[in-house]
Order: structure tokens, then sequence, then C-alpha cells
């Protein structure tokens, strides 16, 4: 359903006031609260969960593999990439994992969010200063290492048209380099709700998000980097073209 210019509005501000505060009760939470993460992560699924209910999004998760998230292992969430709403499912979807997110840079720059987004785990990315990206990725590792369970989304960029774009390689350095399960995810009509480059807010949209077979990185090495990004894009893709 589509909405008019007041319900745009409105949704907007809605969507604005909720991200700020629970933004701040992040930043809070690392002054008066031990585990920190812990309690970040808690408000983030608080904040997913409302703006996928206040858009009224009716989405259902398909899990024909029963993925369980071995302890002892890294992990890196892949996933096509057309709406900013992608955010709020993937906190949902992966609701019992410590989630955090490799995001662009310019998004860190809003005092509040971006220093809410620092502490929940989630990691920038200077796509325009190689070096500086480097220390990133390598921020990224780390993260990792620690139990994170990364998402990121290797077209780098929402889709325009629905049609996956050409994946970077930079998340499939850091799984090699860290042995990490790749586990692909299709996300299908979330372009609906919102589609990019638009002010065109739809409410009560389908969204089906997808969790395909897990990828073991230690079946590849760095020579054979083109084949695991073609596997890992074939398998987000065949969902995405059902």
């Amino acid at each position: 359903m589509q909405m008019n210019s007041l319900q745009k509005v409105v949704m907007v501000l809605k969507i604005s006031v909720v991200t700020v505060i629970d933004s701040l009760q992040v930043i809070f939470a690392t002054f008066f609260l031990k585990n920190k993460q812990v309690h970040a992560h808690r408000i983030v699924l608080a904040w997913a969960r409302k703006i996928l209910r206040f858009l009224r999004v009716k989405y259902t998760v398909f899990d024909p593999y029963v993925l369980d998230f071995f302890s002892d292992r890294p992990y890196i969430i892949m996933s096509n990439h057309a709406s900013h709403f992608d955010i709020p499912l993937m906190y949902t979807t992966f609701s019992k994992q410590s989630l955090g997110m490799i995001a662009k840079k310019e998004l860190f720059r809003f005092p509040i969010f971006g220093r809410g987004m620092k502490i929940a785990g989630c990691i920038s990315i200077d796509r325009e200063n190689r070096q500086q990206a480097v220390k990133d990725l390598a921020a990224a590792k780390k993260s990792m290492l620690n139990g994170v369970r990364l998402w990121i989304a290797p077209e780098g960029t929402r889709s325009l048209t629905g049609k996956m774009g050409v994946f970077k390689k930079g998340g499939f350095k850091i799984a090699l380099d860290t042995q990490a399960i790749i586990v692909p995810v299709t996300i299908v009509g979330a372009g609906k709700i919102l589609p990019a480059k638009t002010f065109d807010f739809s409410m009560d949209e389908k969204v089906e998000v997808h969790i395909g077979r897990p990828i073991d990185t230690t079946d590849y090495q760095l020579k054979d980097l083109p084949q695991l990004i073609a596997d890992t894009c074939r398998a987000i893709s065949d969902n995405l073209n059902q």
C-alpha cells in the first residue's frame, strides 16, 4: 500500500525519532552497564522490530538447511541489497546472534547514530581510500574473531533495479583469511518497501528471507577467490530468480 505525502512525513519522523532514542540507549549502555555488546545487541534488535512494525512488513524466513552457528568458527553473512530495510530484516532474522555489519563510512558521520553503530559492533568501510579500507577490513577481521557475526552486502551499495550488481572482493578476502563460513542470504521484496533513491514508502509488503547452504571457505584457497565469489553469487541469485 503506497503512502500519501503526509503518511511519508510521519513515517520518516517516527523512524528518525526511534533511531535517535535507541542510538542514545546504546551509547549510555557503554557508560552504565557491563557487557555492553550484549545490551547493544538487545537495543538494536528492539529497534529493528519497531521499524518493521511501523511499516507492517510481513516477512517470512526460510531456513531449509537449519543453520547452526558453531561457536568456534567465524561467520560472514552475505546478502543482496535492495533497500535500507535490509538492515532491520537481517537483525531480526539472526536475532540470536551478536550481529554487526560492514557499512559505508558516510553512515558514521551522524553524531548519535554513527556512535551507536560503532558501539553495536558495526565496522566503517572507506570505499574511496584504499589504504584506509585495508585498515577497516582488518578491524572487521578482529571483530569476527571476537565472535561477532558480520553481515556484508558484497555489492557495496543498494541495487536500483532489483538485480544484483558485481560483488566486491573485500569481504571474501576476509572470509578466506579467517577461514570463515559464509552464509548466503537472499532478500526478496524489501526493495518495494522503499525503492532506492526514492521517497516512495509502502506498507504491508511481503518479504522473504532465504538462508542458503553455508559455504565453508576452508574448501578454498586464495587462488580460488573468483570461484568463491561465483559460488556465493549463485547461492544468493538462485533464490532471487525463483
